[in-house]
């Protein structure tokens, strides 16, 4: 469903700058002081209207969660969850996946999470997939050695694409769940878009594939 455009969402972001920092590649090698301590970095590449990020942060309160997001129209409805939460440790991004080199420095972000990624079905868009190996090697520069990426989907195409383009890359894959709702992970965090869909009896698919130093 393509999302109504919001023209006002830049202005609320720029009123906003505690939450949704201004000129992010400045604060490249910086945003441990962005947050005021010197705990872990998580990323989410994609975070839709906000509900995992906020989620996990309140999970993991001794976490920094950095969200990222293309549109703007999507990301302003997170910013207003978060404005009317007690979250300190999120901030939101309106940035594009591939300045994440330009935004973090090496080894600066600890995990990173995609949640229901684009799957771009098509051959000819594959290269825009979140798991293509470009994107690898952008997250292997910002990410520490022996890092994971915490991947879901709903999508089996998407999933055994990725599976394939971690294994390539080298990556060791963990925790393989091929009905994430009828495994025993615990403290599974849901977005808005796996609530809805798992609740109509969708499979969802996770993996955890970690980068080899």
């Amino acid at each position: 469903m393509r999302q109504r455009n919001k023209p006002w969402a830049e202005d609320m972001f720029a009123e906003n700058p505690e939450l949704v920092p201004t000129n992010p590649s400045e604060r490249k090698g910086k945003w441990n002081d962005v947050f005021n301590n010197s705990n872990p970095i998580h990323l989410e590449v994609g975070i839709g209207k906000g509900q995992f990020i906020i989620g996990m942060a309140k999970q993991n309160p001794d976490v920094n969660f950095v969200g990222l997001e293309l549109s703007s129209s999507v990301m302003v409805s997170a910013l207003e969850k978060l404005l009317e939460e007690d979250v300190p440790n999120v901030r939101l991004l309106n940035e594009n996946a591939q300045d994440l080199t330009t935004i973090f420095e090496e080894n600066e972000v600890s995990r990173i999470y995609l949640n229901f990624s684009d799957p771009w079905p098509k051959n000819r868009h594959e290269k825009r997939r979140l798991t293509y190996k470009t994107f690898l090697d952008l997250y292997r520069v910002v990410m520490k050695p022996n890092s994971e990426v915490h991947f879901k989907t709903d999508n089996q195409g998407l999933f055994e694409y990725s599976l394939h383009s971690f294994s390539a890359y080298g990556m060791t894959l963990n925790e393989v769940s091929l009905d994430l709702h009828r495994s025993e992970m615990e403290n599974n965090v849901m977005t808005e878009y796996e609530e809805k869909f798992s609740a109509k009896g969708s499979r969802i698919y996770r993996c955890e594939a970690q980068f080899r130093s």
